[in-house]
């Protein structure tokens, strides 16, 4: 993981003569400015996110969504803190939470009988709490304080206030499970949770239906996520580097992604397919866990890389480097200069589309791959491509300014979203790699301690609004047919390495200068050579 944020982090973004993930000095057909480290521009508006709770509805406390808590004025309102609760070690300014001792939050955490946490803090909060402990100290924490202080553990208790307090609890558990779900792929999590859950159904058959309920979606979800990482490792242990294929079975490979997609429109529309399903596996924890360091006033723990599970988020990463040098692969390869040159165009009516689409991932992915220094130093072929549609993309992605262009426009696909008719109007892929970069940097330059020792809860707002907004675009259902042949080949199709596609390209334009030529030799010898 830390060689992974080193590479994303360390470098900057796609520029022309530069591999995806990595800065190159190397030959450039026209120059993009690097990004500047500067925080995102928070959209103002965020899109409701409704409960999936199968608990009845007319016994839960009704929590505004988060169009409603996360807007642009600042932090959450509270609106269902009672009195006692400014005080205690909770820290509030303007009726907003801004900071209090880690203790005092996790009892904000858990209902009682004239209380509800709104829905808003319970998302922040467990997003961000792992940041000093781990989830299944949190929920044994809760489980404590439910039981305890709700005397659920008493036979003798009054029944009364259980029936008033369970649907609370039950309401607590069944949204951490649904917005959280990975968490209890540890055997402690659901532990925790089943005994709990055991508690509050004793007394009532409609309770249990509902415990039972979301247990089995949880249970779902999770055998789902272990399919897909399957499905991932299966592609993963298949791939093969193109130039190897190419010499043992050259037949194999004759076919290109126009023989297999002619028409930019659909191959648009299937690496949709392939970024909303990969981004809805994406845990909204992952972006927390991708930079998760020491408490400092933890002082019995070593290190937090136990908690550092991001095989999802580092797998769409790799997803955009593999379309990359797809695209590097599939242009350098053919022999003729006016095949190369259809080729550039074809992958630039695809970007075209992913930007009426609102898939902005593909898209700069394909513009990386196009700007790649063996793509972008074919002089000869760019001369034979009308360039003005890549010139109005290449504007649209520009990284000066911190990206203002693409914010734009990034801001303008979700206030579509917002108002959508139809499933596609409702497609917003951010580029996630800038995403990324913009939690990091987040996350970098406030602190997660007050002096006091007090949770920077002021911070963690800021976190959980960019946060809970990809989780609003990860949700939406592709509207397009999916075409397995297609998919198939964008998975599987050998690609290039960077060497490899350094030779491709000196042996279908030549060497211009003797730094080129020595290279041409070297990597004839060493690629051409090997068995």
């Amino acid at each position: 993981m830390a060689k992974f944020l080193a590479k994303l982090l360390g470098c900057t973004l796609p520029s022309k003569g530069a591999s995806p993930m990595c800065e190159s000095k190397s030959h450039s057909r026209v120059g993009l400015k690097s990004s500047t480290k500067q925080k995102t521009t928070i959209l103002s508006t965020l899109a409701s996110e409704k409960s999936l709770s199968d608990c009845k509805k007319e016994s839960m406390p009704q929590t505004p969504p988060f169009s409603a808590m996360f807007d642009s004025s600042g932090y959450n309102r509270n609106l269902y803190q009672s009195a006692e609760d400014s005080c205690g070690g909770l820290y509030y300014h303007d009726n907003n939470l801004l900071s209090g001792s880690l203790e005092a939050l996790i009892q904000h955490l858990v209902p009682n009988v004239d209380y509800y946490p709104d829905r808003t803090y319970i998302f922040t909060f467990l997003l961000s709490s792992r940041l000093f402990m781990h989830p299944y100290e949190l929920m044994a924490k809760v489980c404590h304080l439910c039981v305890e202080h709700q005397r659920l553990s008493d036979p003798s208790g009054d029944k009364n206030q259980i029936r008033k307090i369970a649907p609370k609890i039950l309401q607590l558990l069944t949204e951490w499970t649904e917005t959280f779900p990975y968490d209890f792929r540890d055997e402690r999590m659901m532990r925790n949770l089943k005994d709990l859950a055991h508690r509050i159904a004793s007394g009532e058959e409609t309770y249990r239906k509902n415990v039972q309920q979301m247990i089995q979606c949880l249970i779902r979800k999770l055998a789902a996520l272990s399919q897909y990482e399957e499905v991932l490792a299966k592609i993963s242990s298949t791939s093969t580097d193109r130039l190897t294929v190419l010499k043992t079975k050259p037949q194999s490979i004759q076919r290109d992604i126009i023989t297999v997609c002619s028409d930019p429109y659909t191959l648009a529309q299937q690496l949709t397919h392939i970024e909303l399903e990969r981004l809805n596996y994406i845990g909204p924890e992952e972006f927390v866990q991708a930079f998760v360091q020491k408490d400092p006033l933890d002082n019995d723990k070593s290190c937090y890389s136990e908690r550092k599970k991001t095989r999802n988020l580092e797998a769409y990463v790799e997803w955009f480097n593999r379309l990359s040098y797809l695209v590097a692969t599939e242009i350098c390869m053919p022999v003729k200069k006016k095949h190369r040159a259809r080729m550039i165009e074809y992958f630039i009516d695809v970007a075209r589309e992913c930007f009426n689409i609102g898939n902005f991932n593909s898209l700069m992915a394909i513009i990386s791959g196009m700007n790649m220094s063996p793509v972008s130093r074919l002089k000869k072929t760019w001369a034979k491509v009308k360039t003005a549609k890549f010139d109005v993309l290449e504007h649209q992605m520009d990284p000066s300014s911190n990206f203002y262009n693409y914010r734009t426009a990034l801001r303008g696909a979700a206030q579509r979203s917002l108002t959508a008719h139809s499933s596609r109007e409702k497609i917003v892929i951010p580029f996630f790699s800038l995403l990324i970069k913009d939690i990091y940097f987040l996350n970098e330059g406030c602190a997660n301690r007050l002096p006091n020792g007090h949770v920077n809860f002021e911070k963690f707002w800021e976190l959980a609004k960019q946060v809970s907004e990809f989780m609003t675009w990860k949700q939406v259902e592709c509207p397009f047919e999916r075409d397995r042949k297609i998919l198939q080949y964008l998975f599987t199709v050998p690609v290039f390495s960077e060497d490899a596609l350094y030779l491709a390209s000196y042996e279908s334009e030549g060497p211009e200068n003797h730094i080129e030529k020595d290279r041409w030799k070297s990597l004839r010898s060493s690629l051409l050579g090997r068995v």
